[in-house]
């Protein structure tokens, strides 16, 4: 990372960190000891911060100093919208996911130049992935490599790691967040959701890596967003529950065969009834009528 020259570029971070955490500047202000004034040339770039100054903003909007003095990798910069003061809660939980993403890179590109960690190559499936079809071939194409065709994925975490992604998990709000900076790929999970649910994010963010998207430079899914999104889910699900494993059980299917698979493969109930559809086991139909009848499951990752 290049340390950031221009201050412009420091109270640009400084107020996207504000409106994250909704503060206005007089209340930032009156936290750190300074008049709103000196908020608002900080922000514009017009009036340099003290180490001292610069202590008590990190401590105040809990994030670590690099956050304002180091540039973001460029793909993370191209895909961040700067927030504004309408700023929606799911704007600032993405920005706070995408700042502790930016911290786990740094830690992970430092123990990796220390010798402490290894990187196994980073995963790329070499077709391009249209449908969720095409989705569910390379969750399969993945398994293979990852010497697992069929069976269940006891550590999620380390899968993603022999698949060259590093996942962190997080006590902030959201879902998660990653991103592939040259050679290293990095992702950040929250904690906040049950044990299905981060399971399913982990493997969501794997699917982006492994397809490639508007993450990265290659891209290998070409659709809208909301397509996009929809396809790397089919990925994930099929990665955690082969739907073949789901149609294989069909001979004697019932509710009780569907949650002794959900707990054998540690996934939600909604993606194990989604996995079912998709294996022509019952119809969507059926599918509602089963969502709201969710077992107790434990899919620790």
């Amino acid at each position: 990372m290049v340390a950031l020259e221009e201050w412009v570029g420091i109270g640009q971070r400084v107020r996207e960190a504000r409106l994250a955490a909704k503060l206005s500047q007089d209340e930032l202000g009156r936290q750190i000891g300074l008049d709103r004034t000196m908020i608002a040339k900080i922000e514009a770039g017009t009036r340099r911060i003290d180490a001292v100054e610069l202590l008590r903003l990190g401590a105040c909007l809990h994030l670590p100093l690099d956050h304002f003095l180091y540039e973001r990798p460029a793909v993370l910069s191209r895909r961040s919208a700067l927030l504004e003061e309408e700023a929606t809660e799911a704007g600032r939980e993405s920005f706070r996911l995408e700042a502790a993403l930016v911290t786990w890179l740094g830690d992970v590109r430092q123990l990796r130049t220390l010798g402490v960690l290894e990187a196994s190559p980073v995963q790329r499936y070499p077709k391009k992935v249209e449908s969720d079809a095409s989705a569910r071939d390379a969750a399969g194409w993945l398994r293979v490599l990852l010497k697992n065709p069929d069976g269940p994925i006891e550590s999620l975490m380390k899968a993603c790691q022999d698949a060259g992604l590093f996942v962190a998990v997080v006590d902030l709000p959201g879902d998660g967040a990653s991103v592939l900076d040259g050679d290293l790929a990095v992702a950040v999970v929250s904690r906040l959701g049950d044990p299905g649910r981060r399971r399913a994010t982990a493997a969501h963010e794997l699917g982006h890596l492994v397809l490639g998207d508007e993450y990265s430079s290659d891209l290998g899914v070409h659709a809208s967003r909301a397509g996009r999104e929809a396809v790397i889910d089919a990925f994930a699900a099929e990665l955690l529950l082969p739907s073949g494993v789901v149609a294989a059980a069909s001979h004697a299917f019932g509710r009780d065969t569907l949650v002794r698979l959900a707990a054998t493969y540690r996934t939600s109930w909604s993606l194990a009834v989604r996995q079912a559809v998709r294996a022509d086991v019952f119809d969507q139909e059926t599918a509602a009528n089963w969502l709201p009848q969710t077992p107790k499951l434990d899919a620790a990752a």
